[in-house]
């Protein structure tokens, strides 16, 4: 068996998921490198990866399909013969004003459900029994704070988003005592998907609004949630079930300037 520890990272060719990749490989770990579409982008991440010493995988596959998951696994196991780590990053949401009822229909709920929950689901099934009988793994789930405060790029995207923080705490229940297993929920990322979702100018406005009011001032890069994925692999012995909020605090709302007479 390989003496350093391999990780598989879902949705890694770009944003959060390459980021989390290249962080793992710096600190360590082969990494298996996921993607859907985006070759280019994951030939590059991998490239980032091995510039960093570690070995890497690229496999194209689609977390919905369970195969798909069984082969992410097996990659890891034939490549390195353990599976350490698990983020499950990769996510599909449809950008739909919330008002717009007739904007979302039951197959946007079925394919962004597919991919958040389930896939994320079928890729820790996949995991599980290489994880204990290693004794011991972590995973995380990348989930959104529209999972805690409903707010998010569409109702069926922080609906899926709410499931899989309950789903990281029912799976908690039962993957101890060898797995541990979390949730983080960002806020606002810079990133490609998020501006393409977007749009240029509302993006922009969203990146001057939130220099304005959240209460660390910055909207998040995707290094940012890496180092909070990786601190929960890696750290946090004893912490399991829990989601972790990342949003430069926006959760926390616009609070009023405090006056001088305030107290408390």
């Amino acid at each position: 068996m390989n003496e350093r520890k391999t990780a598989i990272v879902t949705g890694s060719a770009t944003g959060v998921g390459a980021a989390t990749a290249e962080l793992l490989a710096a600190r360590g770990c082969n990494v298996v490198v996921n993607y859907t579409r985006s070759g280019k982008e994951a030939r590059q991440t991998a490239d980032r990866c091995e510039a960093s010493g570690a070995e890497t995988r690229m496999v194209r596959g689609d977390v919905s399909e369970d195969a798909d998951c069984q082969a992410l696994a097996a990659a890891a196991m034939d490549a390195w013969g353990r599976i350490d780590y698990l983020v499950n990053n990769a996510g599909r949401t449809k950008f739909n004003p919330f008002a717009n009822l007739h904007g979302i229909d039951k197959r946007d709920f079925l394919d962004i459900y597919a991919v958040n929950v389930v896939g994320a689901y079928q890729m820790i099934r996949a995991v599980e029994p290489h994880m204990r009988a290693l004794g011991s793994g972590a995973v995380v789930n990348n989930s959104s704070i529209g999972g805690v405060t409903g707010i998010a790029s569409s109702i069926p995207y922080a609906a899926s988003k709410a499931a899989l923080n309950l789903m990281t705490k029912s799976l908690a229940h039962v993957l101890g005592p060898e797995i541990r297993i979390n949730s983080v929920a960002p806020g606002m990322i810079q990133t490609r998907w998020l501006k393409g979702g977007m749009g240029d100018a509302a993006y922009e406005g969203m990146l001057d609004m939130a220099g304005s009011i959240l209460p660390l001032k910055q909207v998040a890069e995707p290094r940012h949630v890496a180092e909070v994925i990786v601190w929960f692999l890696e750290g946090a012995p004893l912490v399991t079930g829990e989601t972790l909020i990342a949003d430069s605090g926006a959760h926390l709302g616009q609070l009023p300037p405090l006056s001088s007479g305030d107290s408390g």
